[in-house]
């Protein structure tokens, strides 16, 4: 398993600590594999979920890390978002 999952997995589950987010997202990140967050928390899986956001590694540390907006990301075209795009509206929020 890629540490760099294992670290977003981590700085994920603080982010949704205490959050509600009673969807069901999946960050796929080209190369490296995918992140599913819902109810229970975030975890590595490429399960189906309720909206699939897709981005590369760079982009998607950014957005983690703060430094890109994720609705900057969507519109810039670095990040995909196909299904439910109230679920990924939420999502930002939680994440913001």
């Amino acid at each position: 398993m890629s540490d760099t999952l294992e670290a977003a997995v981590s700085a994920l589950n603080e982010k949704l600590a205490g959050g509600e987010f009673d969807a069901s997202a999946k960050f796929a990140i080209a190369d490296l594999g995918a992140i599913i967050l819902d109810s229970n928390g975030a975890r590595i899986s490429d399960d189906e979920a309720d909206v699939t956001l897709s981005a590369d590694a760079d982009t998607f540390q950014e957005i983690l890390s703060g430094e890109l907006n994720p609705t900057g990301a969507f519109m810039s075209g670095k990040l995909s978002v196909d299904g439910d795009m109230g679920v990924a509206m939420k999502l930002a929020s939680v994440l913001a």
